[in-house]
């Protein structure tokens, strides 16, 4: 079947919310190399674009995404180590990009999220997911390690170093309820309340200052790895200061008080 590029992501803005959804409903939304390029680009350029300030990524059909498209490899060949780098490269920062965009990024995961559809939803700051989901490490149970494209170190500061040996080294399947359970998962109801909870998430979001919802993303990325308590609120001292003298601090405060809605300059 043959694919249009430009429509195997599919990307809708609007009022501040960028919908990215998945868009090889025939294939599983299994990442090919159109695909791992375009959610890589999508991504990567999204650093600079400051009026997306929060994304929904999401799936067509019943599967958000079976991981590496096998049926476009070729098993076997020996491409050599160079060239095999460069295909990790190409997806490995997919999850790199979305960790570092300044924008929340908000799951909605239905059916499996395999191998690279794994990591895509680790890489989220928040997953809701349908009662169907079930996630795993697969690159184990197809000849390689299960340390791979960032689920090696996503799942064991989520949910322990028990729980993350337990999938890594087997490839089992996380069911929705146990996901739930981890705290991997904020809610699991069927895909049309999970819809409505993406959006009121992100309205949420939209409520707080451009700045302040940036540097309180960037700032949970870096308290994960921070070496010690003083370390991450000598972090948190310098964002709030900074915050501070931004005018939409100021509008925030007069709107608080004022109980009505703000109107932020920078939005």
């Amino acid at each position: 079947m043959s694919e249009d590029t430009d429509d195997i992501l599919r990307i809708e803005e609007a009022g501040g919310i960028a919908r990215v959804t998945l868009n090889r409903p025939h294939r599983l939304n299994a990442l090919n190399p159109a695909l791992a390029t375009a959610l890589r680009d999508y991504f990567q350029g999204l650093q600079r674009r400051l009026a997306v300030r929060v994304v929904i990524l999401q799936a067509a059909g019943a599967q958000f995404c079976a991981g590496l498209d096998l049926k476009e490899q070729e098993p076997g060949e020996d491409i050599g180590a160079e060239a095999m780098m460069a295909v990790q490269h190409s997806i490995r920062d997919i999850m790199i990009a979305m960790r570092r965009c300044p924008q929340p990024v908000i799951g909605v995961i239905q059916g499996a999220a395999s191998g690279g559809g794994f990591a895509l939803a680790l890489a989220c700051d928040v997953r809701l997911a349908t009662p169907d989901a079930r996630m795993n490490a697969s690159f184990i149970r197809i000849g390689l390690t299960g340390c791979d494209m960032g689920v090696s170190y996503f799942l064991p500061r989520m949910v322990g170093s028990s729980v993350a040996a337990e999938y890594l080294l087997t490839g089992r399947f996380m069911n929705a309820q146990r996901a739930l359970g981890l705290g991997l998962f904020s809610q699991v109801a069927p895909l049309a309340e999970l819809q409505a909870e993406a959006q009121s998430l992100a309205d949420d979001m939209l409520r707080n200052t451009p700045l302040g919802l940036r540097l309180t993303k960037e700032g949970l990325g870096h308290s994960i790895d921070a070496g010690s308590l003083e370390a991450v609120i000598a972090m948190e001292d310098r964002q709030q200061v900074l915050c501070t003298q931004s005018g939409d601090f100021r509008e925030g405060m007069a709107a608080f008080l004022e109980k009505r809605a703000p109107i932020y300059r920078s939005a």
